[in-house]
């Protein structure tokens, strides 16, 4: 028996696949079913039950999970106490969404990577309800984005908040006399995907002014959005921070509106379960470092 065996069958019993496994460990499937069935030849019985469309844990393989993490983690202190090794090693795929990734991201990889020098990291961009399948077939470490996690499987801890406003081109905001108006006056709502966790804050806002029907324009890219607000298409809404600084200059304004829209909360999202040392360091490094009042990196943002 072997840690490389060990973590061959972490990954295997812990993806949706034994594919999505041999990627998080950049091997070929065939390279990782021989780890496996090493490790189950060395212990005297069978892991997984093969004999279905998907390959499930056998009592013995859901005995041996917990331990099996325990020496993988004990392995990783081991390195650590002896300074074999500075900070986590490894590999790490997490996802973040787009607003994310235009302001905290590049800090926070900055950061992880001055800690931990020899750690890969690998980021992915998308959506929060893609983000949240992503993580719970194992292909990601870990995601951050708005919302709480509707799955048994994955475990939330909020980290932070962003405030959004809303926002139009001044030659919109000219024509009525504050934002349900517009609504009204037909004015189409640009916004993302209705499954990102901004629509939420907009359906509220819809049901408080009694809204039911309006034309929405859908985009899955805030750079696009906050152009088609620029030139007039339609409103919608920014995080504040970059909705201020395109009111100073002039491209975008602020409509008169009584309802506020309510803070959104971005959570730390996990499989349940995984206690790993690297899940528990990046959840405390984004608590301190995720902050959507930075000012976007975008050139059509600044």
């Amino acid at each position: 028996m072997t840690l490389k065996q060990l973590e061959a069958f972490y990954w295997a019993a812990t993806c949706a696949t034994f594919a999505i496994a041999a990627e998080r460990l950049h091997l070929s499937v065939s390279s990782l079913s021989k780890r496996v069935a090493e490790l189950e030849e060395s212990l005297g019985g069978a892991l997984f039950d093969r004999t279905g469309h998907r390959a499930t844990l056998t009592e013995a393989g859901q005995g041996l999970l917990p331990r099996a993490l325990a020496l993988l983690d004990a392995a990783a202190s081991i390195r650590n106490d002896f300074g074999l090794t500075a900070g986590l090693i490894g590999r790490c795929a997490f996802g973040v969404g787009e607003l994310s990734a235009l302001t905290w991201l590049p800090r926070f990889i900055a950061q992880v990577r001055t800690e931990n020098p020899r750690l890969v990291l690998e980021p992915y961009i998308d959506v929060g309800a893609v983000l949240e399948t992503r993580v719970d077939n194992g292909e990601l470490d870990f995601a951050i984005f708005a919302g709480r996690s509707s799955r048994q499987s994955v475990l939330s801890q909020p980290v932070t908040q962003a405030q959004f406003v809303w926002v139009t081109a001044p030659a919109v905001a000219g024509k009525y006399p504050d934002l349900p108006s517009m609504v009204a006056g037909s004015q189409p709502i640009i916004a993302l995907p209705r499954s990102a966790g901004t629509t939420r804050l907009i359906d509220d806002w819809l049901l408080a002014n009694r809204i039911a029907a309006v034309e929405r324009i859908s985009c899955n890219n805030w750079g696009a959005i906050a152009g088609m607000l620029i030139a007039s298409v339609g409103i919608g809404i920014l995080p504040e921070g970059w909705a201020r600084k395109l009111v100073r200059q002039g491209l975008l304004c602020m409509p008169a509106d009584e309802v506020t829209l309510t803070p959104l909360t971005y959570s730390f999202q996990w499989r349940r379960g995984d206690s790993r040392p690297l899940v528990n360091q990046m959840l405390a490094l984004t608590s301190n470092v995720v902050d959507f009042q930075v000012d976007a990196q975008t050139p059509l943002l600044m």
